[in-house]
């Protein structure tokens, strides 16, 4: 990969229930920030603590602003790590990565997110796929080059776990969800690995996929893929707000994720409350 230094503002949120005890957390966040090694750390402000009076579970809010620069594995790694609440990229207004620099950057974010999906369970969540329409799979070549050229996409496969207890519905329900992310399909191969003594059936499915940039990254976090290649382009250009949206879309899962116990909690809380007042 092309070892160009991408600049970012992070905006990192905290919140909390006891004013004391968010200021140290957020001051320790700021300390870890400054000694990271990978990104260079130009500027990091501990904005004050704000009190909220009408939210009664996590009435303090505070925001680090952090300006730092870095390779882009190094940039999206510590959007995995502290899961800011916006991303602005400063420089430069246009990236240029190769496939086998890409291909890193994917192989790390899908490790990376595949932990915290076994931790905290799955993001990939959809409405009722029943009445969306089955996609369209397989394209000429001429389709596929005016794909990649007119509407920059990538071609790219990647390999994904699912489970199920019919292949065919379950090869069925994954196309329409690719489809409904924004994906275009060009081939879809299941694979039967298992099946355990109820029948459910543990599935590897190669795919054979066009997407944007921002998309290719939104699937990698959602599905943390057990394999990944980029077939075209052999160079992929990025723009500042494809990347800003990118590491936005990833700093979000992962938010998402992080914070499902600290919900489980308040929710259970308010339903005692709840089963407590007559």
């Amino acid at each position: 990969m092309k070892l160009e230094t991408i600049e970012v503002i992070f905006y990192i949120e905290g919140l909390g229930s006891d004013k004391k005890v968010l200021e140290r957390a957020m001051e320790e966040t700021a300390e870890r920030l400054k000694a990271e090694k990978s990104i260079r750390v130009h500027d990091v402000r501990v904005e004050e603590i704000i009190e909220d009076p009408d939210n009664d579970t996590l009435p303090y809010s505070g925001m680090i602003e952090a300006r730092i620069s870095g390779p882009l594995n190094a940039v999206f790694n510590t959007a995995v790590r502290y899961a800011p609440a916006a991303v602005e990229v400063l420089s430069p207004p246009k990236i240029e990565v190769d496939a086998k620099g890409l291909m890193e950057l994917l192989g790390g974010l899908s490790y990376a997110m595949g932990q915290l999906i076994d931790k905290f369970g799955p993001l990939a969540a959809y409405p009722s796929l029943e009445e969306f329409p089955e996609p369209q799979i397989g394209y000429s070549r001429e389709e596929i080059e005016e794909f990649i050229v007119e509407d920059r996409k990538i071609l790219y496969r990647f390999v994904v776990e699912v489970f199920g207890d019919d292949e065919e519905t379950v090869t069925r329900n994954f196309a329409k969800a690719l489809a409904y992310e924004g994906c275009t399909i060009n081939k879809l191969v299941p694979k039967v690995q298992s099946e355990d003594e109820n029948g459910r059936k543990y599935i590897l499915i190669a795919a054979e996929l066009l997407s944007t940039f921002e998309n290719l990254i939104q699937l990698t976090a959602k599905y943390s893929p057990v394999a990944i290649a980029i077939l075209e382009p052999e160079v992929v250009d990025i723009t500042a707000p494809e990347l800003q949206g990118a590491l936005a879309d990833v700093a979000g899962f992962v938010y998402e994720l992080t914070m499902r116990p600290l919900k489980k909690r308040i929710l259970e809380k308010k339903n005692t409350e709840f089963k407590l007042n007559p």
